[in-house]
């Protein structure tokens, strides 16, 4: 047995999506269901230890033949794009349906499936052109997708800042593989470790993938996008298009000889990223731009999996970058569940009451359980927290961290710090999604739209809670999963084929399992002694008012207030006060706003600049021939100088 039938039923079925979109849902969501289904398949058989698919054909695209390749690292990002992708399409129906969307959800299922086609493409590609082809093609479709509500301009405006940016990463990796192409005299890709000479590529790869991946400060499009998106959109563009470019600099590191250092400029990016992204977050009042937010600290702290690797490679191979790469790794799968659960569960919020804005939520847990539930599990698992997926890929890269801290040199001094950051990381997560989770679900609603919230249906529960089943599933079986992980780790670097994985793997399985057989008996004991004592419910303490109102719980801000003062400086919140004035003052207000930091302060002045630059030369082109004259004589004159002087040296 081999994986080519299966993926020649995913492309069949993924092909039959895209021509059925607009026309049947069903069909649709059975062919999607199939293609990814199978995709699966051959994924679970090539990590599990199946043979490598190889496919050359003397069928041409563009003039180059095709080579299709599905390895361990392919697959491991082939299974994500093929559970998240299953999960959005069944979701999409009840969230985006033709009833209440009859122009745009037929072709956002068709742009689905291309979208779903593309990130195969890109993963099964080894040659540069066809690479390309499914990159932008990738890109077209995410467009299409996040704009699928282009009536209001906040949507257009962030399609358009997302467009341009990965544009902007695709210029980079057009000179990345035309190099490449050139050095090496054709469009194929596959190891390529004795030409030295082509290691400052890496460069451009690393912006090229870096945009894609929205790492900090190259994420100003990432906020936006996933904010104004479909919910189901935000979740496969951050659970998988993201990781779409960790998975190129996954790639083509691993191919490519890269220079002297660039592990430790991986390793800054990833823990500036981490730690900002996160900084962010908190300073969000929007749900769903919170949640971005985060989705550029989870790259960060793939980025410290991946950058220490690169280091420890250049230092002979040591056995502590397989367990800071085999952490990146699985938290690139981990990532993927928790956040497409958690954009998947602010899409039920938003569904159901109409606002993404916390401050118009709030006790929402009464009405919409199975969301609360779903979305603390969630958020329990992005913090890092135990029995849940987030711990084991967390701790894998602290264990890799910890035993760099025994190198003696750069290394020991390195990884010091990066340990104190992730670990901050993860506290100031943890303060997030406590805010989070008391704002939007706990406490009293704060409008009506809060007040009158209904569950969601089985369509956009069951995704859910399979995306939730597997964050779990990893967590209780974490030795399986490291496994896949490290047959991945193992490809990118073979020199740790051989290397075992640590002894704790297993005993943090055990120790998770622990954890949710004790929490199950408490929480069933506690049930059961409330239920037989008569439970009065009650106001919480209401600080002595006679009369507590809505407006007078915490909200987001004030819960995160003191935090967000740390990161003031970076954050630089824009403050609106109207203080009480008088005795019996009748009115006052208190308003603050995160800008986009990058965006607004660093790259729209630069773009404003560039217009004012461009407006003066305009001014050239007027049409006097005696004026383009002397333009040519000048620039004549100027040359002959430079030659000149160069011929005096």
């Amino acid at each position: 047995m081999t994986a080519g039938p299966l993926i020649l039923v995913a492309a069949g079925g993924t092909l039959a999506g895209v021509l059925s979109g607009r026309f049947s849902p069903r069909i649709w969501l059975a062919s999607t269901v199939a293609g990814v289904s199978a995709a699966l398949a051959a994924s679970v058989w090539v990590l599990a230890g199946g043979a490598v698919w190889d496919w050359h054909s003397a069928f041409r695209v563009g003039g180059e033949p095709l080579h299709l390749r599905l390895d361990a690292i392919s697959s491991l990002f082939m299974a994500l794009l093929s559970v998240v992708g299953g999960a959005g399409a069944v979701y999409s129906l009840e969230y985006w349906p033709d009833s209440a969307h009859p122009r745009s959800a037929r072709g956002g299922r068709a742009w689905w499936s291309v979208l779903v086609m593309s990130v195969g493409g890109v993963l099964l590609s080894c040659n540069g052109l066809h690479f390309l082809i499914a990159w932008e093609l990738l890109t077209i479709s995410s467009y299409f997708l996040i704009t699928r509500d282009r009536q209001r301009s906040e949507v257009r405006a962030a399609g358009w800042l997302y467009l341009g940016a990965s544009h902007a990463g695709t210029l980079s990796l057009f000179a990345y593989f035309t190099a490449l192409a050139v050095s090496t005299g054709g469009w194929e890709l596959g190891p390529i470790h004795g030409h030295p000479e082509l290691a400052p590529l890496f460069w451009l790869a690393l912006l090229g993938f870096g945009v894609k991946a929205g790492l900090f400060p190259l994420h100003i499009w990432l906020p936006s996008a996933h904010a104004n998106a479909p919910s189901h959109v935000s979740a496969i563009m951050s659970g998988v298009t993201i990781k779409v470019g960790i998975y190129g600099l996954v790639r083509f590191t691993g191919w490519m000889p890269v220079p002297q250092g660039a592990g430790w400029v991986v390793a800054v990016l990833g823990v500036s990223s981490a730690v900002l992204g996160v900084a962010f977050a908190l300073a969000q009042h929007d749900l769903k731009r919170l949640l971005a937010y985060h989705s550029v600290e989870n790259i960060g702290i793939i980025l410290i999996g991946l950058g220490f690797a690169l280091v420890a490679a250049e230092h002979g191979n040591a056995a502590w970058g397989l367990l800071a790469l085999a952490g990146g790794l699985m938290h690139v799968w981990n990532h993927g569940l928790f956040k497409s659960l958690l954009f998947l569960g602010a899409g039920s919020v938003l569904h159901a009451t109409g606002t993404r804005e916390m401050s118009r939520l709030g006790g929402l847990w009464r009405a919409m359980p199975w969301t609360a539930g779903l979305f603390a599990l969630g958020a329990a698992a992005i913090s890092g927290l135990p029995p849940l997926n987030g711990f084991v890929s967390e701790w894998l890269v602290f264990l890799g961290l910890f035993d760099a801290v025994n190198v003696p040199g750069n290394v020991s001094l390195a990884s010091v710090p990066a340990l104190v950051l992730l670990g901050m990381t993860g506290a100031l997560a943890l303060a997030c999604f406590a805010k989070v989770c008391g704002v939007v679900f706990l406490g009293r609603a704060r409008s009506a739209a809060a007040g009158h919230a209904h569950e969601s249906g089985r369509l956009m529960l069951g995704p859910m809670i399979a995306l939730a089943s597997c964050c779990v599933a990893v967590g209780l079986a974490p030795a399986v999963f490291f496994l896949a992980v490290s047959r991945a780790a193992a490809e990118w670097n073979p020199a740790w084929a051989t290397v075992g994985g640590p002894l704790s793997i297993a005993t943090i399985g055990y120790a998770n399992l622990s954890v949710v057989v004790v929490g199950a008996v408490a929480v069933s004991y506690l049930w059961r002694r409330a239920g037989g004592t008569g439970l009065r419910r009650g106001l919480t303490w209401d600080c002595g008012y006679a009369a507590p109102t809505a407006r007078m719980q915490y909200t987001g801000g004030s819960f995160a207030g003191i935090i967000n003062e740390w990161f003031a400086w970076i954050i630089r919140p824009t403050r609106h006060e109207n203080m009480p004035e008088g005795p019996f003052p009748v009115r006052a207000g208190f308003d603050e706003h995160s800008p986009e930091t990058v965006l607004e302060h660093v790259v729209e002045p630069v773009g404003r600049m560039v217009i004012k630059a461009s407006s003066l030369a305009r001014r050239l082109q007027h049409g006097r021939l005696q004026a383009y004259l002397l333009y040519i004589v000048a620039g004549l004159a100027g040359l002959a100088a430079l030659v000149l002087l160069g011929g005096g040296r």
